[in-house]
């Protein structure tokens, strides 16, 4: 008893001390419940919240289990089937053993696999020594043999050919338009001279413009460039058309025209070739040179430099202006890769400006015909059409300016010359008007 006393007091202070606890923790629920609704209505308590702290006990208390990876899930497996894959996999893993060759290899095929290598190999360095031999050689200057049946073709794109008929055909137009009785003789001398000249002139300048055709694409197949011929065969061929040419135009038909032939193989191999890599002034004195063979026809007729000489010059003069201002504008590229100095190239708005300009030149120009009394009325009114037309072009090459527009008005230009020196042929004054006007004025 005595103990029980002793030791009674200490633990009824411990009940009463418990029993307060959990009295005061059984009054303060409702306030905490309360406190936690206050809590709750005044901030709701999302999934975010949740989920951080459900994070923070996992950093906290499993931080293992953060830094593990999560393992692929197998594919989920009938029951009755794991034991045999198990069973399968154990198996598997005993079998692998370190397994010695079956058949070692034979000799033979070695010996002949090794021949297949050879042979393959030296085709391949055969093949090599091949295409090398071949790139050296097209890179190793050739001389070409000339072949007297290439001759006359070569021979013929070094006059270039297809210009000296046009040449011809112009200087053909003033004599025929020439108010003097047809000379047949005096034609045919005239034509073969200017011809002749005109062959001379261009095979000089392709022999001074070796170096600058072989940067273009529309030159660089030209015989010198290629070497189908020697230069000092060109200048022996432009010599040999050149001093025959000029003579018979001197002695054959008038020293006038022999002079104007002369004069415009000059002005052509040693003032327009130098400054078509100068100045863009080239063009005018290129189209001087266009407009002396109609002028030498008149001129071959009629032996002297009338009104009507200098209006079929300035008709030819304004026509190339279009002509080749629109040939250029699609052979910028060209020109630039050259070295040439071109309007197309350097001045495109004045290239496109100057084409339009002689275009409406024409119309004024076929006008002057009947007052210089060349023709009849009748030429400006049936030439007006194609006149009209090509300056339409002009217009368009001169907005657009684009490649589409160029190319219509030179394929336009190629046609409008020959037809309007037709018609102008047609309408020309017969002789027994100008005979009988001149003698009303007399």
């Amino acid at each position: 008893m005595s103990a029980a006393r002793r030791c009674g007091p200490p633990r009824a202070l411990t009940g009463l001390f418990v029993w307060h606890l959990q009295k005061r923790a059984a009054w303060q629920m409702p306030c905490r419940f309360m406190h936690c609704c206050g809590v709750v209505s005044k901030k709701w308590i999302t999934f975010q919240h949740l989920n951080f702290l459900k994070r923070l006990n996992v950093t906290q208390y499993s931080k293992n289990f953060s830094q593990q990876a999560k393992p692929k899930p197998d594919p989920d497996a009938p029951p009755f089937l794991e034991k045999k894959h198990l069973g399968q996999e154990k198996t598997i893993i005993c079998e692998i053993r370190p397994v010695s060759p079956l058949h070692p290899p034979l000799s033979e095929t070695s010996n002949r696999n090794e021949l297949k290598a050879a042979k393959s190999a030296a085709f391949v360095e055969d093949m090599a020594t091949a295409v090398g031999a071949e790139s050296k050689e097209e890179k190793q200057w050739k001389e070409m043999k000339l072949q007297l049946d290439d001759l006359p073709g070569i021979l013929a794109r070094l006059s270039k050919i297809k210009l000296t008929a046009l040449v011809v055909s112009t200087a053909s137009a003033g004599f025929a338009m020439a108010p003097v009785p047809f000379d047949l003789t005096c034609f045919l001398l005239t034509s073969i001279g200017t011809g002749l000249a005109s062959c001379a002139a261009n095979s000089i300048n392709q022999f001074f413009e070796i170096p600058f055709d072989s940067n273009m694409n529309r030159t660089k197949n030209r015989p010198l460039v290629r070497g189908q011929i020697s230069p000092l065969l060109a200048v022996s061929f432009a010599a040999s058309c050149a001093v025959p040419g000029i003579a018979l135009l001197t002695l054959g038909v008038n020293p006038l025209t022999g002079a104007l032939g002369a004069f415009n193989i000059f002005l052509y191999t040693c003032c327009y070739t130098p400054m078509k890599r100068m100045s863009i002034a080239n063009t005018w004195v290129g189209a001087v040179v266009g407009a002396i063979p109609p002028v030498m026809g008149w001129t071959a007729a009629t032996g002297s430099l009338d009104a009507g000489a200098l209006l079929l010059g300035g008709i030819l003069f304004s026509w190339q202006f279009p002509h080749f201002n629109a040939l250029s504008w699609g052979l910028r590229e060209d020109y630039s890769r050259g070295g040439y100095c071109m309007m197309s190239v350097t001045h495109p708005a004045m290239c496109r400006r100057v084409a339009l300009r002689h275009c409406l030149a024409l119309i004024g120009l076929s006008t002057m015909a009947p007052i210089l009394n060349v023709t009849t009325w009748t030429f400006p009114l049936i030439s007006l059409p194609i006149n009209l037309y090509i300056s339409y072009l002009g217009f368009r090459f001169y907005r657009d300016a684009d490649r589409s527009s160029s190319r219509k008005l030179f394929f336009c230009s190629l046609w409008h010359l020959p037809v309007l020196l037709l018609l102008m042929l047609m309408c020309k004054k017969s002789l027994l008007e100008k005979d009988d006007k001149s003698e009303r004025l007399s």
